[in-house]
């Protein structure tokens, strides 16, 4: 079992603006670890994390895949939410890079046909769209769960880019709530993108019924990214 990254570092004013590591991140842990197999298999040289927050995730995976010489990409809107990732990873011994970005948005076209593992652990609440729209926009602890409506605000925006994003053979994890029309979205994603996918952990918190769902892009494809603005972006 490979243990869960250690957050000592991080404080209670820390979780106040970053959002705390809570059953929705551990699911998407034991996703990952049930297909670390699968994962060391694919000798990434790539990964993206997209909303690292705390960056626990993003140094999990870094934890399977060992010695590797992948490179741990992570975004977030949240300025010090990248601040967090960058120490988690420091303190983990894994090597975490950070762009204080809305989604992929400045790495779009740079990083097309080239991402082997994203990961996503979006804003899947649902909400007034309003709401999941100001908390965007205040780049705060809001953005790390206010989904609007369905939950599928945020998400439905990076969702057309994952194909373009994956290098052929690479995964992209997200978590979901039933809200979410899961069934939905995988048909979606199969038809217009011709991403298969399979719902890996289910599990109950609370309310929530959580999911982790890993689309898989097939060795033959290679897709063309969307054009997207890349202002108001910072790499730390």
């Amino acid at each position: 079992m490979i243990p869960t990254p250690d957050l000592s570092h991080l404080k209670a004013s820390d979780y106040e603006t970053v959002y705390e590591p809570a059953e929705d991140t551990f699911i998407l842990l034991d996703a990952l670890e049930s297909d670390s197999d699968t994962l060391k298999q694919l000798r990434p040289r790539l990964c993206l994390e997209i909303g690292s927050g705390s960056g626990c995730v993003s140094t999990f995976l870094g934890s399977i895949l060992g010695s590797s010489e992948a490179l741990f990409l992570c975004t977030d809107i949240n300025p010090h939410a990248c601040s967090c990732s960058v120490a988690t990873g420091l303190q983990n011994k894994i090597p975490l890079n950070l762009v204080n970005a809305s989604l992929a948005d400045p790495l779009l076209w740079r990083l097309q046909n080239a991402v082997d593992i994203i990961i996503f652990n979006p804003p899947y609440v649902p909400t007034v769209a309003d709401e999941a729209w100001t908390a965007q926009a205040d780049r705060g602890i809001g953005g790390a769960w206010a989904g609007g409506k369905d939950g599928m605000e945020i998400t439905n925006v990076f969702l057309p880019h994952v194909s373009a994003l994956l290098a052929p053979g690479g995964h992209f994890y997200l978590v979901a709530v039933t809200q979410n029309n899961i069934v939905a979205m995988q048909q979606r994603m199969k038809d217009i993108y011709g991403l298969e996918s399979q719902v890996v952990l289910r599990r109950r918190a609370g309310g929530e019924h959580l999911s982790v769902i890993r689309f898989s892009k097939t060795l033959a494809v290679k897709t063309a990214v969307f054009h997207s603005n890349t202002s108001n972006n910072e790499v730390l």
